[in-house]
């Protein structure tokens, strides 16, 4: 049985030996593909094996504001994931990263699917479709709880198992061969405001991810490293969290830059994009996305429908019509009163909207081909035995 007060790492054949990068993705779908490369690209400089997280729900775990100095912990924020992916596991949700992209694009790193690495080194010793079993269920949910909050470093570090990296965007910027670099400011600083009104005391420095948690360094022996956030974006002059960059100096960096810089979905959902452009579409069109509702975006709603209507505008004067714009929104239909998509969908001699709900049938026999090509939950239920750990 699992023994909760002698913990310690359930290692398969399969695994033994390896280390392993593991990280909290965050927020919305865009948020977590440009965590994903990230994760590639510090998987591959540390030669760590990526363990490939689910497609959380959008805004199911959020980090808050790097810029504001307001964000979750590292510990925190990785309990928050690893909880909300075991829920999306027990209510059958479970989508890996790599069953919607083409991780063939990037075979220079090695992965590992989260649920393997629960299975291999948590010491389940059950399929996961037992989680919906009334007799397996509170047992295994409050063994993968404790097991979830020693991997999150809500216990601290544990010798060589475990490396918590609890350093975020508020204290450090991470970096890699910048000469001279390491340890030194940043250039975003709390301003005086932010000092004086919150109360916050953080230094932001940069920091060579190699040199800190590479060969050499304590968090190299540890078996599983983990991050908390690896989103970063450009911000006055710097970056917020990771600022590793092209260099001509550096093929190897180089090469990994560019490989990153475009997965591909797999065919199952560029093919059913091609068929839905030329067989509903079939013109030239428009792509529209307009993030109105969460984040910083609801506070651009104006600035937003007036780039679309200038753009839609210019369109209509010199193409046939109406002109084909296929949208993507998070502003729901039923909400378009009193906007530019109310305009835009009124004037049908103009314009002709094609927008995509979950309940079309283009997105379901999408979905299900999704689901056949990758892990099938179906395939994961079998018969669940009496005990679960060894």
């Amino acid at each position: 049985m699992y023994d909760r007060t002698r913990w310690k790492w359930k290692k398969s054949a399969q695994t033994r030996g390896e280390r392993f990068l593991w990280y909290a993705p965050h927020s919305g779908f865009s948020n977590q593909l440009l965590e994903f490369k990230n994760a590639i690209l510090m998987a591959a400089i540390l030669n760590r094996t990526l363990i490939v997280p689910p497609l959380l729900d959008h805004h199911a775990v959020a980090l808050g504001s790097c810029p504001k100095f307001r964000v979750l912990s590292p510990n925190e924020l990785r309990f928050r994931v690893w909880d909300h992916a075991i829920e999306l596991l027990r209510t059958e949700r479970y989508v890996s990263m790599a069953d919607i992209l083409d991780l063939s694009s990037v075979p220079i790193i090695r992965v590992i699917d989260f649920r393997d690495f629960v299975s291999s080194r948590c010491g389940v010793a059950l399929d996961l479709g037992c989680l919906n079993d009334s007799k397996t269920e509170l047992p295994l949910l409050d063994a993968l709880k404790h097991c979830g909050s020693l991997v999150s470093g809500l216990k601290g570090n544990l010798n060589n198992c475990l490396y918590a990296v609890n350093e975020d965007c508020r204290t450090t910027v991470w970096t890699y061969q910048q000469d001279g670099e390491d340890g030194s400011l940043d250039l975003f600083q709390p301003d005086e405001q932010l000092r004086t009104k919150k109360r916050i005391s953080y230094v932001r420095r940069r920091r060579d991810v190699y040199k800190n948690l590479g060969l050499g360094s304590k968090a190299h022996f540890s078996t599983v490293l983990s991050f908390g956030s690896l989103f970063t974006a450009p911000y006055k002059g710097s970056e917020l969290y990771i600022d590793i960059r092209d260099s001509q100096d550096n093929g190897h960096v180089q090469s990994l830059i560019e490989k990153i810089k475009f997965i591909p979905f797999i065919s199952a959902i560029t093919g059913a994009g091609k068929e839905y452009s030329r067989k509903i579409i079939r013109e030239p069109f428009l792509c529209a996305q307009l993030r109105l509702l969460d984040g910083q975006f609801k506070n651009h709603r104006k600035a937003t429908f007036s780039a679309l209507r200038k753009k839609a505008e210019s369109l209509k004067q010199k193409t046939d019509l109406p002109v084909q714009i296929f949208l993507m929104t998070d502003l729901p239909e039923s909400n378009w009163s009193g906007t530019y998509l109310a305009d835009l969908a009124a004037d049908t001699n103009s314009f002709k909207l094609h927008v995509l709900g979950k309940a079309d049938d283009y997105v379901i026999q999408t979905a299900q081909k999704v689901a056949a090509s990758g892990r099938s939950i179906a395939s994961m239920k079998k018969s669940c035995p009496g005990h679960f750990f060894t």
